[in-house]
C-alpha cells in the first residue's frame, strides 16, 4: 500500500464510520496483520470499541480474520482488505447502474445491501417495499411480489451473491478456526430461497415519522424470528462488486467503440459482450469466441441489421488498429472475440494521452503520443517527426522527463558510456506511467473529500438549522396543515442563510461529480494494470 492508498483509506473511513473505525482500519492498514488484544494496545482504545470497530469492518467485508503464526491453538489475527474499502469510492455508481438496470426497486435494494454490507433476503424485501410504499400516494402499497422478482434478477445477473458460511460466533476463537464449513460451491452464490416465494402475498407497510423510532426498534427485535419463519435464516446477501466492475469494464468498451466507429458497430460489440458476460471468466484476456451466426440471431430486431452488413461490419472491427475485436476461426460464419485486454490497454493509452494534453499542452501531447508510437526516439528524430522546433522539443521532453511521464534510455557503444559514443533515446512505458497517474488520483480524491468535509464542517451550524426546518415542514405537510404556517416555517431561514446554503450545495455538488469523474480514471487505470499483470 502507497502512502495515499493509505490517506485515502482512512478519510473514506472516517467519512461512512467515524474516527474510532478509522483509526482501528488505518492502524490496521499500516500495521498488516495484529491480534485483538494488539490491536487494543496499540491504538490505546478500549477493547470494546476495538471489538465494535472490528465488527463493522468485517460486516462489511473490509475485514478478514485467521488463524495467527502459532497454528489454530493461537489468538486469531485480523488484516485489513484494502481493495473493499476503495470500492466505497463507486457506491454511487453501484446504486446509479442498480437504477438504470432494475429501475427504483433495484437501486434501493443496492442501496440497503451497500449501507448495512449484508442483509437477508427476507429484510431486504421487507425494508425495500417499506421504502416505496411510504413514497406512494395514500391508499397505494407496494407488492412484496415486485421487489423479489428485482432481488432474484440481481442474483441472476450476478449482481448479488450469497456471504460464503462462517464458523458459529459462539464458538471460541480456536474452535472458530477449525470449525468445519459446510461444503460451498461456486453454484450456491447464485441461488435464491425456495421459501422466500411464501413472501410474494404481503405488502408493504407505511411508516408515521412518529413511528419511525419505534419501528426500527421494533424490526430489530423481530429480525430473527421473521428471517426463521421465511426460511432463509443464517442466508446472508452482499453486493459482487466484481460483477459490476465487468458491466463498468464493458460500457467504456462500448462508448469507446461508438466513438472510434459508429453508434451500429458499438451495438455488435454490446451484443457480444452481452452474449458472454456470464460465461466468461472475470480476468480473461478475450471473451468467449462466438460465430458470425449466433451474433446474428442474438441482435435485437430493432437494430435492423442484415446479415451481409453484419459481416461488413465485424470486417470493420477486425481491421481497425485498436484491435477491439479479433476472429480466431472461420466456422459458422467467423469465429469473434472481444480483446478484453487489448481494449483497456488502449482505454488507459488514451487517458493517459488525454492527461498530458490538459496539464501540459497540445504539443506535448503530440510527442508523448509519437513516443507510444514508435517506441524509441532520439531527441533529433522527435523533433522532426512531431514537426516541432528543436528549443521547444528540448523544453516539452525535459518537462514530460522531470514528471517521469517519459523515460531516458541510454545505449552505449562502448563499455566506457561516453556520450559521445552513446545514443540516448526516450521512451514511454505505460504500464509505469499508468502507476504513476493512479497514484496522483489517489492524491486528488483525497483532497476532494477533505475540502468537502472542511466545507460541511464550516456549515455545520446552518446545515442543521436547514434540516430541523425540513423535517418540521414535512411533519406539518403529513397532518394537512394550512399554507401559511408553512411560508411561516419557511422564513425562519433568512435570505443571506438561503443564499449561502445555495452556494455551499453547488460547491458540494461540483467536488461530487470531481470525484466521480476522477474515480472513472482511477477505474480504467487499476483495470488495465490488474489485466497487465495477469
Amino acid at each position: 500500500m502507497t502512502a495515499q492508498e493509505v490517506r485515502l483509506c482512512g478519510l473514506l473511513l472516517q467519512e461512512h464510520f467515524g474516527d474510532v473505525v478509522e483509526k482501528v482500519g488505518t492502524h490496521l492498514i499500516r500495521s498488516g496483520v495484529l491480534t485483538l488484544r494488539a490491536l487494543a494496545h496499540e491504538t490505546k482504545l478500549p477493547l470494546d470499541l476495538v471489538k465494535k470497530s472490528l465488527c463493522v469492518l468485517m460486516q462489511h467485508g473490509m475485514c478478514a480474520f485467521g488463524a495467527g503464526r502459532r497454528g489454530p491453538a493461537g489468538p486469531v489475527e485480523y488484516h485489513i482488505i484494502c481493495e473493499h474499502i476503495l470500492h466505497m469510492l463507486r457506491y454511487p455508481r453501484y446504486i446509479y447502474t442498480a437504477k438504470s438496470l432494475y429501475g427504483d426497486t433495484g437501486e434501493l435494494i443496492v442501496e440497503e445491501i451497500l449501507q448495512r454490507g449484508q442483509m437477508t433476503m427476507s429484510s431486504t424485501v421487507k425494508t425495500v417495499a417499506d421504502r416505496l410504499t411510504h413514497n406512494m400516494p395514500e391508499g397505494q402499497s407496494m407488492d412484496y411480489s415486485e421487489v423479489v422478482s428485482a432481488f432474484s434478477r440481481l442474483v441472476e445477473t450476478h449482481f448479488l451473491q450469497r456471504c460464503p458460511p462462517m464458523a458459529s460466533a459462539g464458538s471460541s476463537s480456536s474452535e472458530a478456526v477449525n470449525t468445519p464449513l459446510p461444503v460451498w460451491s461456486t453454484r450456491m452464490v447464485y441461488i435464491v430461497p425456495v421459501k422466500i416465494e411464501l413472501m410474494h402475498k404481503c405488502q408493504g407497510k407505511r411508516r408515521r415519522s412518529s413511528e419511525d423510532g419505534e419501528a426500527e426498534q421494533r424490526a430489530a427485535k423481530k429480525t430473527k424470528t421473521d428471517n426463521s419463519e421465511r426460511g432463509d435464516e443464517g442466508i446472508y446477501w452482499q453486493v459482487n462488486f466484481q460483477r459490476f466492475h465487468l458491466h463498468f469494464r464493458d460500457q467504456a468498451i462500448i462508448s469507446a467503440v461508438s466513438c472510434k466507429l459508429d453508434q451500429t458497430s458499438s451495438e455488435i460489440v454490446r451484443t457480444m459482450l452481452r452474449m458472454s458476460e456470464v460465461t466468461t471468466p472475470a480476468h480473461a484476456a478475450f471473451t468467449q469466441a462466438l460465430s458470425a451466426n449466433e451474433i446474428f440471431r442474438a441482435l435485437p430486431f430493432s437494430y435492423n441489421i442484415a446479415r451481409p452488413i453484419l459481416d461488413q461490419y465485424l470486417t470493420l472491427l477486425v481491421n481497425d488498429p485498436m484491435e477491439f475485436v479479433g476472429r480466431t476461426g472461420d466456422s459458422g460464419g467467423g469465429m469473434y472475440v472481444v480483446n478484453l485486454h487489448r481494449a483497456l490497454a488502449n482505454l488507459a493509452r488514451a487517458t493517459l494521452e488525454s492527461v498530458v494534453q490538459e496539464r501540459f499542452g497540445s504539443r506535448s501531447a503530440r510527442i508523448f503520443r509519437l513516443l507510444l508510437r514508435k517506441r524509441h526516439l532520439e531527441q533529433k528524430q522527435v523533433e522532426d517527426f512531431a514537426m516541432v522546433p528543436a528549443k521547444e522539443a528540448k523544453d516539452m521532453l525535459y518537462t514530460l522527463l522531470s514528471e517521469n511521464l517519459v523515460q531516458l534510455q541510454e545505449i552505449p557503444k562502448t563499455p566506457d558510456y561516453a556520450p559521445s559514443r552513446t545514443f540516448y533515446l526516450y521512451t514511454v512505458n505505460q504500464l509505469p506511467t499508468a502507476r504513476l497517474l493512479l497514484q496522483h488520483c489517489y492524491k486528488t480524491v483525497g483532497n476532494l473529500i477533505e475540502r468537502r468535509l472542511y466545507e460541511t464542517k464550516e456549515n455545520k451550524r446552518l446545515l442543521e438549522k436547514s434540516q430541523q426546518i425540513e423535517a418540521i415542514l414535512a411533519s406539518l405537510q403529513a397532518t394537512g396543515a394550512e399554507a401559511a404556517q408553512l411560508t411561516e416555517v419557511e422564513e425562519m431561514i433568512t435570505a443571506p442563510e438561503r443564499q449561502q446554503l445555495e452556494s455551499l450545495q453547488h460547491h458540494i455538488n461540483k467536488l461530487d461529480s470531481s470525484e466521480n469523474q476522477v474515480d472513472e480514471t482511477i477505474f480504467l487505470l487499476e483495470s488495465y494494470i490488474n489485466s497487465t499483470q495477469r
